[in-house]
């Protein structure tokens, strides 16, 4: 369930889901040309796929999305593609706040004596790992240095 810090997660997640149940077409192709009346049964059958998938795909979005982000829902938009891309929008400052406290915590890490410092170690590399999925990269020697700079002397 999307709850404003997940949202890489909720939608990855959403799409595998979309994916398996065979809707996920209104992600993956534009919306066809609007049907008239020389549209041949070909493209009748193609813009049915379409819009059901659409339409499906909608429905299961807005499902998980909860109550508290309602208001957050815009009901002008009718297509999957454009609704996940305005919710990525509004989603995007928590991975700068995500981002901002990593390294916070990161740079004020001390080990205080108490504990494995393999462990200690291996949690400032999973903090690392973070940031790298956040497209911030720090170096191997930077990260020994604050490993270093953050065990006692």
């Amino acid at each position: 369930m999307l709850n404003g810090t997940n949202f890489k997660e909720w939608k990855r997640h959403l799409l595998i889901v979309l994916g398996c149940m065979d809707i996920d077409l209104a992600l993956r192709q534009e919306q066809p040309t609007p049907l008239t009346a020389d549209s041949t049964s070909d493209t009748n059958m193609d813009f049915e796929r379409w819009d059901r998938s659409n339409r499906m795909s909608l429905v299961i979005v807005k499902h998980n999305i909860p109550e508290a982000f309602r208001g957050i829902e815009s009901e002008e938009i009718t297509q999957t593609k454009s609704f996940l891309d305005d919710l990525e929008q509004r989603f995007a400052k928590y991975d700068k706040v995500e981002m901002t406290s990593l390294l916070t915590y990161l740079m004020s890490m001390k080990y205080k004596g108490q504990g494995n410092v393999r462990e200690y170690i291996m949690e400032m590399f999973h903090i690392a790992s973070k940031l790298k999925a956040l497209m911030i990269e720090l170096s191997e020697d930077f990260l020994i240095l604050m490993v270093l700079v953050s065990l006692p002397a």
